[in-house]
C-alpha cells in the first residue's frame, strides 16, 4: 500500500479542537503526520486535492442490523433463505461504506452467522464494507419480546433464541460464541410492537442477565441489550451489560447508575425509529397507529432521559435501529442531526458521537486507537463536500461524500 497525502483539507479531529486547513500522510493503514496545509513533502504519495473539504473520521453505527432491508415485519426476517440472506446482508455492508460508516457495531442478525460471514469475507478483502463487529441471534425469553411462538404454532423463537433460566442463557452465548459473534444480544425489557410484553415490562431477570455477561466476558466477547424499561436499564447497569440499546424510561436512581458506570457503558438511543414512525412512515404505517402503539411517548421519555444522560458525561453513539422500510440502511447519518433536535447536542457534540464515541466503542478492551484524526490512528476518514457542523444533513447524500478512506485503502475517491 503507497503513501497518500491528503492535502489543503478543513480536518476536524474529533477530539473538540478547532478545524484547521491542514495536510495528512497516510502510511499503510495508519495516519503518519499531521500538518498545517503546504507544510509536507509529496513525494512517492498518491496526492490528494481537498482544498475547502471537510475531512473527519469515519463514523460508527453504533446499532447496526446488517441483515435488516427495509423489513415492515419479523417475517421478512426468518424466512429469507440463508443464502439470499446472505447476499442481502453483504449488499448492506457496502452500503453502509458507501455512506461514510466505515465501522458497524452489530447489535444483531436475522440468522446466527450472517455478520460473522459478512465479516470474514471484508476482512479477507473479498467483500466492500466496513469494519464489522458481528452481532448474535437476539437472545430472550418466554413470552419476552421476539417470542412468537404460540402454543397452537410453535415457531422456534420467530427472530430470536429462547431461553429460560441461567443454564439455558449460558448454553445460548457459548453457541453465539461458538459460532464466531463478537457481540451478544439480549432483549431484556419489552417493545410497542409486542402487545403482551409493553416497553415499561422487563421480562428478564437479573441472573440470566449476569450469565450472559459473565458467559460472553469469559470468551472475551461483548454484551449489548434491548432495554426500554426502568427496571431493565438498573440490570444491565448492575450485570455489567456493555452497550445499552434504547433506554428510554428513567427515574433519578436510574440516572444515578448510569452516571455510576459512566466509564465504561455505551448507549445508542435510537431516536430515529421513533422520528420516522411518527413523522415519516406512510404508507407502511400510520401517524396514528403509531400513536396507539405510545411511540410519541416514547419519544418524549427518550428525550427527557437522554438529556439527563448527556448532562451527566455517558458516552452516547448514535444507532437508531436502521433497516426497516421508513428507516432504511443507508440513510442512518440522519441520527446526527435528531442527536441536536432531540437530545440537546451542538452539531460538533452530535458528530463526535458518531465518530470519537463510536472509534472508542469498537476497540474498547484493545490497544486499537480509532475514531480520531491523530497521528498512530487507523487511516478511516471521509472527506465531505460542505460542512456538518453547520448543518449535519450535508453526511447523509452520498455524493456529499467525496472520499472516504478504511484501513487507508481508498474505497471512493470522487475528488
Amino acid at each position: 500500500m503507497s503513501k497518500t497525502l491528503i492535502r489543503g483539507a478543513k480536518i476536524w479531529d474529533a477530539t473538540g479542537a478547532k478545524a484547521f486547513a491542514g495536510d495528512m500522510l497516510i502510511d499503510g493503514d495508519r495516519i503518519q503526520k499531521i500538518a498545517k496545509e503546504g507544510s509536507l513533502p509529496t513525494d512517492g504519495c498518491d496526492l490528494i486535492d481537498a482544498k475547502g473539504m471537510f475531512l473527519m473520521p469515519g463514523m460508527t453505527e453504533g446499532h447496526g442490523h446488517l441483515s435488516f432491508d427495509n423489513v415492515t415485519a419479523t417475517e421478512s426476517l426468518i424466512t429469507p433463505p440463508p443464502e439470499e440472506h446472505t447476499l442481502l446482508t453483504a449488499r448492506v455492508a457496502e452500503r453502509l461504506l458507501d455512506q461514510g460508516f466505515t465501522s458497524v457495531w452489530g447489535a444483531s442478525e436475522a440468522k446466527l452467522r450472517l455478520g460473522v460471514a459478512v465479516r470474514n469475507e471484508i476482512d479477507a478483502g473479498n467483500l466492500k464494507g466496513p469494519r464489522i463487529r458481528a452481532g448474535s441471534l437476539e437472545i430472550s425469553v418466554t413470552g419476552g419480546m421476539g417470542d412468537e411462538s404460540k402454543a397452537h404454532d410453535p415457531r422456534p423463537g420467530g427472530p430470536s433464541h429462547i431461553i429460560d433460566g441461567p443454564e439455558e442463557m449460558r448454553k445460548a452465548v457459548r453457541l453465539a460464541c461458538r459460532a464466531g459473534c463478537d457481540n451478544i444480544k439480549l432483549d431484556v425489557s419489552g417493545d410497542p410492537f409486542y402487545p403482551n410484553t409493553p416497553a415499561h415490562s422487563t421480562p428478564m431477570t437479573y441472573d440470566e442477565v449476569k450469565m450472559a455477561v459473565d458467559t460472553a466476558h469469559a470468551y472475551g466477547r461483548k454484551v449489548n441489550a434491548h432495554v426500554r424499561s426502568i427496571g431493565g436499564a438498573q440490570i444491565c447497569l448492575k450485570a455489567g451489560v456493555d452497550v445499552l440499546f434504547h433506554c428510554e424510561f428513567s427515574d433519578e436512581e436510574t440516572l444515578d447508575l448510569f452516571e455510576e458506570h459512566k466509564e465504561r457503558v455505551y448507549v445508542a438511543p435510537t431516536v430515529s425509529l421513533f422520528h420516522t414512525l411518527l413523522y415519516e412512515a406512510e404508507p407502511y404505517m400510520s401517524a396514528n397507529i403509531a400513536k396507539a402503539m405510545g411511540i410519541d411517548r416514547l419519544l418524549e421519555a427518550s428525550a427527557i432521559t437522554h438529556n439527563a444522560l448527556r448532562q451527566r458525561g455517558i458516552k452516547h453513539v448514535i444507532g437508531g435501529d436502521y433497516g426497516f422500510a421508513w428507516s432504511p440502511n443507508g440513510t442512518n447519518a440522519r441520527d446526527v442531526g435528531f442527536f441536536v433536535q432531540y437530545f440537546g447536542y451542538t452539531a460538533e457534540e452530535a458528530l463526535i458521537c458518531a465518530t470519537a464515541n463510536g472509534g472508542a466503542m469498537m476497540t474498547m478492551g484493545s490497544e486499537e486507537k480509532l475514531g480520531l484524526l491523530k497521528e498512530g490512528y487507523l487511516a478511516d476518514m471521509v472527506l465531505v463536500n460542505g460542512d456538518p457542523l453547520s448543518d449535519p444533513a450535508v453526511l447523509v447524500p452520498a455524493d456529499n461524500l467525496k472520499l472516504i478512506i478504511k484501513g487507508g485503502a481508498v474505497h471512493k475517491n470522487a475528488i
